[in-house]
């Protein structure tokens, strides 16, 4: 192993290949649930020295463990506890390579924080729209790779659908220039799909072409009370009809969730909550005046009350209250982790069936295990929940998980594939439900995805054992 040392120390400089200290930044993963030993972190600068390190590892039969940001929440960005892996961070990468106004595109390094895609996008008088919790900190390869979603899927797509070409080096240490600015390309397979979305299995991306978008003229946010969940997707189908591509964001969040961040957080003065099931948070994107905006804002929530699926309804005055009610909602995951240790779930159903899905699977979890306490919020425009079990007030948190996190996982999985859902909506697949896939993924999809890992990673060392076993 020193010689792979010394061959990386050549590729990329002594100063970025880390075997001593405190490497815990890139060996644990965003949730601390693990802790690996990386053999070494290697901080490449440019493509052409991520792909002399993957030359030297794929001599070696050394696997290489990509990373971008390290605020994956499967455990699929950190090494495992074997000290023989070699972390990959990408995080020096960070340069915005080109943008064409008139193409509406921003080429970008993979290593690019999306806040600083935001920010560029904005400087250029553009949009950007991929917005997640932590756009402060995950880097554009890192929401490639595991195919990231946010709060406006509704309108924009996924990750994937914001992308129109990526620079991909290869297992052997070659580099795919695959940058078009391109939105019709018929030539053959679309390679740029293998990638996004294989979570750093089948090559590391280093560069990506992404979508830009006019500004909208206005954005408005309204915070909805709801009677039920199936208030909740009636008060939807209102707003695609009033709205159209106008609805930007359409998030649901249960009472015991917001009522975590009325308790953890008492400054944030959560609206409409004590009252009903399920708050609703909606945001409009108009390209013609903040006048129209508000004027077909105030109609929808006219509409909503009228027929019932709303029972109070407020649009925020200015972008502070609308930054207000964001907060909101993105501070929940914040309360559920100072309520204490809970199992999480990012799962999708059809939208249509999730009220079903919610009455079903909350009746099975409280009569299984009494006292259960339900987080149940995410982005219903989508059919994306985020369907989380905290333990029973006042028991032993970390006892809770140990003795039912199999037992509660397995439950909530069956009722997922129940509603014709995915156990995986916007995370990945990662370390954390390697194992689960194979009861959840068709054996003719799971021999296709292994087809494809033996054909491009012949030799298994690129994040091995994550997503597909081979």
């Amino acid at each position: 192993m020193n010689d792979l040392i010394s061959q990386l120390r050549g590729a990329v400089g002594a100063a970025h290949v880390l075997t001593d200290g405190d490497l815990s930044a890139w060996e644990t993963d965003w949730r601390k649930r693990s802790r690996g030993k990386a053999l070494a972190v290697v901080r490449p600068g440019s493509t052409q020295e991520v792909a002399a390190v993957m030359r030297a590892c794929a001599a070696a039969g050394t696997p290489v463990v990509p990373q971008g940001g390290n605020t994956g929440l499967v455990v699929g960005g950190v090494p495992d506890e074997s000290g023989r892996e070699v972390v990959l961070s990408l995080t020096r990468l960070n340069r915005v390579r080109a943008i064409d106004r008139d193409n509406l595109t921003l080429t970008v390094d993979a290593g690019c924080v999306l806040q600083n895609l935001q920010q560029a996008a904005e400087e250029a008088g553009l949009l950007f729209p991929l917005s997640l919790a932590a756009e402060g900190s995950c880097t554009i390869g890192g929401n490639l790779a595991t195919n990231a979603g946010g709060t406006q899927v509704v309108r924009y797509g996924n990750t994937r659908e914001l992308c129109l070409g990526l620079e991909v080096v290869t297992a052997q240490g070659e580099v795919w220039d695959g940058l078009t600015g391109l939105r019709k390309d018929n030539t053959g397979y679309d390679l740029r799909d293998l990638f996004i979305g294989s979570e750093g299995t089948l090559g590391v991306i280093t560069g990506a072409t992404m979508k830009l978008y006019p500004r909208p003229a206005a954005t408005l946010t309204a915070w909805a009370a709801v009677p039920s969940m199936e208030a909740a997707v009636t008060l939807l189908g209102l707003a695609h009809r009033h709205l159209g591509a106008g609805l930007t964001g359409f998030e649901v969040m249960g009472q015991f969730a917001l009522s975590l961040v009325a308790k953890h957080y008492p400054q944030l003065r959560v609206p409409l909550h004590e009252s009903v099931p399920y708050c609703v948070l909606l945001e409009n994107a108009d390209q013609e005046s903040e006048e129209h905006a508000r004027s077909v804002f105030e109609r929808l929530l006219e509409v909503a009350l009228e027929d019932g699926c709303a029972a109070d309804a407020v649009v925020a005055e200015n972008l502070g209250q609308a930054h207000q009610l964001w907060h909101i909602r993105e501070a929940i995951p914040l309360a559920q982790a100072e309520e204490g240790l809970n199992i999480k779930h990012d799962i999708s159903i059809p939208v249509s069936r999730i009220p079903a899905f919610c009455a079903d699977t909350d009746g099975l979890l409280r009569r299984e295990i009494p006292g259960v306490r339900l987080v149940n919020f995410g982005h219903l425009g989508d059919g994306n929940l985020h369907y989380n079990v905290q333990a029973p007030e006042g028991g032993d948190m970390k006892a809770f998980l140990n003795a039912n996190e199999e037992r509660v996982n397995t439950l909530v999985y069956e009722q997922v594939k129940r509603f014709d859902g995915s156990i995986s909506a916007e995370h990945g697949i990662g370390l954390l439900k390697a194992g689960k896939l194979p009861d959840y993924k068709s054996p003719v999809a799971l021999g296709m995805m292994r087809a494809l890992k033996r054909a491009l990673d012949p030799g298994n060392i690129l994040n091995p054992g994550r997503v597909v076993h081979i």
